[in-house]
Protein backbone atom coordinates (compact mmCIF):
# COMPACT_ATOMS: atom_id res chain seq x y z
CA UNK A 1 0.00 0.00 0.00
CA UNK A 2 1.27 3.45 -0.89
CA UNK A 3 2.15 5.91 1.83
CA UNK A 4 -0.36 8.72 2.32
CA UNK A 5 1.16 12.13 3.09
CA UNK A 6 -0.78 15.02 4.60
CA UNK A 7 0.10 18.59 3.76
CA UNK A 8 -1.49 21.99 4.31
CA UNK A 9 -2.66 24.43 1.69
CA UNK A 10 -3.14 28.13 2.32
CA UNK A 11 -5.48 30.17 0.15
CA UNK A 12 -7.68 33.21 0.07
CA UNK A 13 -11.12 32.66 1.65
CA UNK A 14 -12.92 33.71 -1.55
CA UNK A 15 -10.95 31.15 -3.58
CA UNK A 16 -11.66 28.46 -0.98
CA UNK A 17 -15.40 29.16 -1.16
CA UNK A 18 -15.26 28.87 -4.96
CA UNK A 19 -13.34 25.60 -4.62
CA UNK A 20 -15.90 24.25 -2.12
CA UNK A 21 -18.67 25.14 -4.59
CA UNK A 22 -16.77 23.28 -7.31
CA UNK A 23 -16.45 20.26 -4.99
CA UNK A 24 -20.20 20.30 -4.33
CA UNK A 25 -21.08 20.65 -8.02
CA UNK A 26 -18.76 17.78 -9.02
CA UNK A 27 -19.90 15.56 -6.15
CA UNK A 28 -16.52 15.03 -4.49
CA UNK A 29 -16.63 13.61 -0.99
CA UNK A 30 -13.95 15.94 0.27
CA UNK A 31 -11.29 18.46 -0.69
CA UNK A 32 -8.55 15.84 -0.83
CA UNK A 33 -10.33 13.89 -3.59
CA UNK A 34 -10.81 17.07 -5.61
CA UNK A 35 -7.20 18.17 -5.19
CA UNK A 36 -5.93 14.72 -6.25
CA UNK A 37 -8.05 14.88 -9.41
CA UNK A 38 -6.88 18.40 -10.25
CA UNK A 39 -3.26 17.31 -9.84
CA UNK A 40 -3.81 14.22 -12.02
CA UNK A 41 -5.49 16.33 -14.71
CA UNK A 42 -2.49 18.66 -14.80
CA UNK A 43 -0.08 15.73 -14.97
CA UNK A 44 -2.02 14.25 -17.90
CA UNK A 45 -1.87 17.63 -19.68
CA UNK A 46 1.89 17.69 -19.14
CA UNK A 47 2.18 14.14 -20.46
CA UNK A 48 0.42 15.26 -23.66
CA UNK A 49 2.55 18.43 -23.94
CA UNK A 50 5.75 16.39 -23.83
CA UNK A 51 4.26 14.19 -26.54
CA UNK A 52 6.71 11.29 -26.41
CA UNK A 53 4.95 8.85 -24.09
CA UNK A 54 2.27 6.28 -24.86
CA UNK A 55 -1.16 7.83 -24.31
CA UNK A 56 -4.82 7.22 -25.02
CA UNK A 57 -7.66 9.52 -25.89
CA UNK A 58 -10.72 10.01 -28.02
CA UNK A 59 -11.30 12.03 -31.15
CA UNK A 60 -14.92 13.09 -31.63
CA UNK A 61 -16.11 14.45 -34.95
CA UNK A 62 -19.50 15.51 -36.32
CA UNK A 63 -20.05 15.75 -40.04
CA UNK A 64 -22.68 15.61 -42.78
CA UNK A 65 -22.20 12.27 -44.49
CA UNK A 66 -23.74 13.65 -47.72
CA UNK A 67 -20.70 15.88 -48.31
CA UNK A 68 -18.98 14.63 -51.42
CA UNK A 69 -16.10 12.23 -50.67
CA UNK A 70 -15.98 13.23 -47.00
CA UNK A 71 -16.73 9.77 -45.64
CA UNK A 72 -14.04 8.25 -47.88
CA UNK A 73 -11.52 10.89 -46.81
CA UNK A 74 -12.17 10.29 -43.11
CA UNK A 75 -11.95 6.52 -43.57
CA UNK A 76 -8.69 6.85 -45.51
CA UNK A 77 -7.14 8.93 -42.72
CA UNK A 78 -8.16 6.31 -40.17
CA UNK A 79 -6.72 3.48 -42.28
CA UNK A 80 -3.48 5.39 -42.81
CA UNK A 81 -3.11 5.57 -39.03
CA UNK A 82 -4.67 2.20 -38.25
CA UNK A 83 -1.93 1.32 -35.73
CA UNK A 84 -3.25 4.12 -33.49
CA UNK A 85 -6.94 3.25 -33.93
CA UNK A 86 -8.32 1.11 -31.12
CA UNK A 87 -12.05 1.39 -31.82
CA UNK A 88 -14.57 3.55 -33.61
CA UNK A 89 -18.17 4.31 -32.72
CA UNK A 90 -20.37 5.67 -35.50
CA UNK A 91 -23.76 7.19 -34.66
CA UNK A 92 -26.36 8.51 -37.11
CA UNK A 93 -27.61 11.69 -35.43
CA UNK A 94 -30.29 12.38 -38.05
CA UNK A 95 -30.86 11.88 -41.78
CA UNK A 96 -27.74 13.88 -42.64
CA UNK A 97 -25.35 14.15 -39.70
CA UNK A 98 -23.10 11.56 -38.12
CA UNK A 99 -21.01 11.49 -34.98
CA UNK A 100 -17.87 9.40 -34.77
CA UNK A 101 -15.85 8.73 -31.65
CA UNK A 102 -12.45 7.21 -32.27
CA UNK A 103 -10.53 5.66 -29.40
CA UNK A 104 -6.85 6.20 -30.12
CA UNK A 105 -3.63 5.00 -28.53
CA UNK A 106 -0.05 6.00 -29.25
CA UNK A 107 2.45 8.78 -28.78
CA UNK A 108 0.71 12.03 -27.90
CA UNK A 109 2.45 13.92 -30.70
CA UNK A 110 1.19 11.42 -33.28
CA UNK A 111 -2.35 11.38 -31.88
CA UNK A 112 -2.46 15.19 -32.08
CA UNK A 113 -1.52 15.03 -35.76
CA UNK A 114 -4.26 12.47 -36.46
CA UNK A 115 -6.83 14.55 -34.55
CA UNK A 116 -5.85 17.74 -36.35
CA UNK A 117 -6.09 16.00 -39.71
CA UNK A 118 -9.55 14.54 -38.99
CA UNK A 119 -10.97 17.68 -37.36
CA UNK A 120 -9.48 19.90 -40.05
CA UNK A 121 -10.94 17.91 -42.92
CA UNK A 122 -13.24 20.04 -45.06
CA UNK A 123 -16.81 19.14 -44.19
CA UNK A 124 -16.22 18.24 -40.53
CA UNK A 125 -18.51 20.60 -38.64
CA UNK A 126 -17.07 20.03 -35.18
CA UNK A 127 -14.34 17.99 -33.61
CA UNK A 128 -12.48 17.58 -30.37
CA UNK A 129 -9.54 15.64 -29.01
CA UNK A 130 -10.07 14.46 -25.46
CA UNK A 131 -6.84 13.47 -23.80
CA UNK A 132 -6.40 10.72 -21.24
CA UNK A 133 -3.63 8.57 -19.84
CA UNK A 134 -2.80 4.90 -19.56
CA UNK A 135 -2.65 5.50 -15.82
CA UNK A 136 0.74 3.88 -15.32
CA UNK A 137 2.07 6.94 -13.52
CA UNK A 138 -0.88 7.01 -11.13
CA UNK A 139 -1.00 3.40 -9.94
Amino acid sequence: MEEIVRFGVSMDLKLLKQFDQYITEKGYGNRSEAIRDLIRNNLVEKEWEVGTGETVGTITIIYNHHKRELTDTLTNIQHKHQASMVSTLHVHLDAHNCLEVLVVKGKASEIKIIADRLIGTKGVMHGKLTTATLGKEFS
